[in-house]
């Protein structure tokens, strides 16, 4: 046969673009594979679990005939089909249902995996109290925190009040110096950077503020029957013991 020419139409009618064949090809393996698949899944046998599965699903689905030993000697002394049992039909009318074990667990699996689940909630229901009453305790040291904190600031508003006044009362009497050096409020930085080696600071930084405040209000009272809180200087003795409510905050509180 001679070759067929290239200029003829039946040449030129043909689809040659370029990796057409290898697309074609891909589409026949693909398409193969899944006709494969579906007659595998047609001829799958089902495992032998699955089939008893069924069988016994079936069975429990049916009701008992004639041919059941039981239910013969049932009928035999007047029970018929839908009564409950017992003399007067108060008793089940459907058998017990059976608990059919299928796992590979031992006996008492399912109550120790329960108990181990109730003892992990319980746990968990413990660590969230204890979370909740630590938050408490932080927040109630932080009150108490901020409460001495005020009480504190207050104080020392009351010592720079005695130190003033005992600076006051002190200098009316011609005492120049203070009894102690922190009796008077502290000069100026620029007044005090001469006398700074000569200062004796010792007895006043081993007392805290309260003490300091007890120590210099019963300085006043004594020596110029002065109350910082009343704010008032009494005549003498008697009148202060008698008009004065205490020597402290709280008392005139």
């Amino acid at each position: 046969e001679e070759d067929e020419d290239y200029m003829s139409d039946l040449f030129i009618k043909q689809d040659i673009r370029p990796g057409l064949p290898m697309v074609r090809r891909m589409k026949e393996a693909i398409q193969k594979e899944e006709k494969q698949k579906e007659a595998n899944e047609k001829n799958k046998q089902r495992s032998i679990k699955e089939q008893e599965k069924e069988r016994r699903d079936l069975v429990l689905k049916s009701a008992l005939g004639n041919e059941n030993k039981g239910f013969a000697l049932l009928q035999k002394m007047g029970y018929k089909s839908g009564q409950g049992l017992g003399r007067s039909g108060e008793g089940i009318v459907e058998p017990i249902p059976l608990n059919i074990k299928t796992g590979r667990s031992g006996l008492g699996h399912e109550e120790l995996k329960k108990r181990k689940a109730e003892e992990k909630l319980e746990n968990y229901r413990q660590k969230i109290h204890m979370k909740k009453r630590e938050n408490e305790q932080a927040a109630d040291q932080f009150r108490i925190r901020f409460k001495n904190k005020q009480e504190e600031r207050k104080m020392e508003g009351d010592l720079r009040k005695s130190q003033r006044a005992c600076q006051q009362l002190d200098m009316q009497k011609d005492i120049n110096i203070p009894k102690e050096t922190w009796y008077w409020l502290e000069p100026e930085e620029d007044d005090r950077k001469d006398e700074e080696d000569n200062e004796d600071e010792c007895t006043s930084s081993d007392l805290s503020v309260s003490e300091k405040l007890h120590i210099l209000t019963a300085y006043l009272r004594k020596e110029h029957l002065y109350c910082i809180w009343c704010g008032t200087t009494y005549e003498d003795f008697e009148d202060l013991s008698s008009n004065c409510p205490g020597d402290s905050a709280a008392d005139h509180d």
